[in-house]
């Protein structure tokens, strides 16, 4: 219906009908998705953001050309040959007023590698990744790290300082959560991660460490990444991997439970007699939930080939 209305108003409104088509849509399914009758106007804080239909931007030697004129942007990548410029595409703003290009393109999947390595993945906020292996990836804390001179330029009213602060923290998170969500794509053929609700622990108060070590982002990097190098990735019910015994798969009294446990880091199996690190345990079992899914026995430190 707002595709109907807004028709022949491109010329008049000085946007490309593309982006108008966007829009409208856009609002659709915000609308539907809110399940509100209407939604609010884009204010003065909302960021730039103008969609565009794929098939109206087109690759110029020295960036693209949209709507009548040429846009010199700075590649971060280059785009495949053959890949096909999909909807979903937009020019957006950042906190300090910088413009971006993203584009969607469509790839074929990669071919499913063999696989010989696995690895289960239990998240935390002490250690942001313990890896069933034993390999344990500290969390860096950079929102942390940033609150001192971030509340200095608060207190200073200093909002470009502020932005600044922010953005470079952004940075520096996403920089660490791809860096390691690739290492572990092509280490790993086979990857079982937890599937721990950020969105319940925000509400807790451990929010701030929470939303500080970004662990839903690093999901989602791990998730298309796994797909783009032909990796394996399934997230697992981690419901009582901390209590079970990765030895013997037992459910001893011995186990750290409740609130009470939160601080018993290691543990031994009162059935079998084995010492258990916390999160390694956790780790392991998770990685043997995925595979027992599978309708395999549960695997070591190298698996062979499923």
């Amino acid at each position: 219906m707002l595709n109907k209305l807004t028709t022949v108003s491109s010329k008049e409104l000085g946007i490309h009908s593309g982006t108008i088509n966007a829009v409208c849509e856009q609002y659709a399914k915000s609308r539907s998705q809110k399940r509100r009758p209407y939604l609010r106007y884009r204010g003065k804080k909302n960021l730039g953001w103008v969609p565009l239909k794929g098939r109206e931007l087109k690759e110029t030697p020295k960036g693209f050309h949209f709507n009548g004129r040429e846009y010199k942007v700075f590649k971060s990548r280059c785009i495949p040959c053959g890949a096909t410029i999909k909807d979903g595409t937009n020019f957006s703003q950042d906190n300090r007023g910088n413009w971006f290009l993203n584009i969607s393109i469509e790839l074929p999947d990669s071919a499913q590698r063999p696989i010989n390595r696995g690895v289960g993945i239990d998240l935390g906020l002490k250690d942001f990744a313990t890896l069933s292996n034993g390999e344990k990836i500290q969390a860096p804390v950079l929102y942390r790290d940033a609150q001192v001179a971030l509340a200095i330029a608060q207190r200073a009213r200093k909002s470009r300082r502020v932005r600044a602060i922010q953005a470079k923290t952004a940075h520096r998170r996403s920089d660490f959560l791809h860096k390691l969500s690739t290492r572990i794509v092509r280490e790993f053929d086979l990857i079982a991660v937890g599937d721990v609700s950020a969105a319940g622990l925000v509400k807790t108060n451990m929010a701030k460490s929470v939303l500080d070590a970004g662990g839903s982002s690093f999901r989602n990097q791990l998730t298309y990444k796994a797909v783009k190098h032909g990796a394996w990735l399934e997230k697992v019910n981690e419901n009582f991997t901390t209590q079970t015994c990765s030895d013997c798969g037992a459910r001893p009294d011995s186990s750290p439970r409740g609130i009470a446990g939160l601080g018993i880091r290691q543990w031994v199996c009162s059935e079998c007699g084995g010492l258990h690190d916390r999160d390694v345990n956790a780790a392991e079992n998770i990685l043997s939930k995925l595979v027992a899914g599978l309708g395999h026995e549960t695997p070591v430190e190298g698996i062979p080939v499923l």
